[in-house]
């Protein structure tokens, strides 16, 4: 077995996220590997840990904590029941270490930053429904 590798997830509980995270989880994930759920939250949202993390991102959130509810009021996430369950079912059966981070800002510029800040190996997104003509 290889080393572990930080595989990050661009998340925002739409389904195209939930399908690329389904993806990797299928095709990506081994054991050991870190699984990064990365959120990227508007610049205008107000939230307490905003004015601690607003530049540099939220620290690592563990799977655990990600159930808490005081997630929603710290970060103004809203853990999605079926992304909790695919969750629970990659860190059980497959043995990977699960992890949020949030971001407050443009998305395309914190998820570039992201794959920096976490030395990430790979980034998976979902796609928003273009196709190759939108997209150019």
């Amino acid at each position: 077995m290889g080393k572990a590798r930080a595989i990050g997830v661009g998340m925002d509980n739409s389904a195209n996220s939930k399908s690329a995270l389904r993806w990797a989880v299928d095709n990506l994930i081994d054991a050991e590997d870190c699984l990064i759920l990365i959120y990227v939250q508007s610049p205008k949202s107000e939230h307490p840990k905003k004015q601690l993390f607003e530049d540099t991102g939220s620290p690592l959130v563990p799977l655990e904590e990600f159930r808490d509810i005081n997630l929603s009021k710290q970060y103004g996430l809203n853990p999605d029941p079926e992304v909790l369950d695919i969750l629970d079912t990659v860190a059980r059966s497959k043995g990977a270490k699960v992890v949020a981070k949030v971001y407050w800002g443009d998305p395309r510029e914190k998820l570039c930053d992201a794959v920096d800040d976490l030395k990430l190996d790979c980034l998976v997104l979902g796609s928003r429904g273009l196709g190759v003509l939108r997209r150019s």
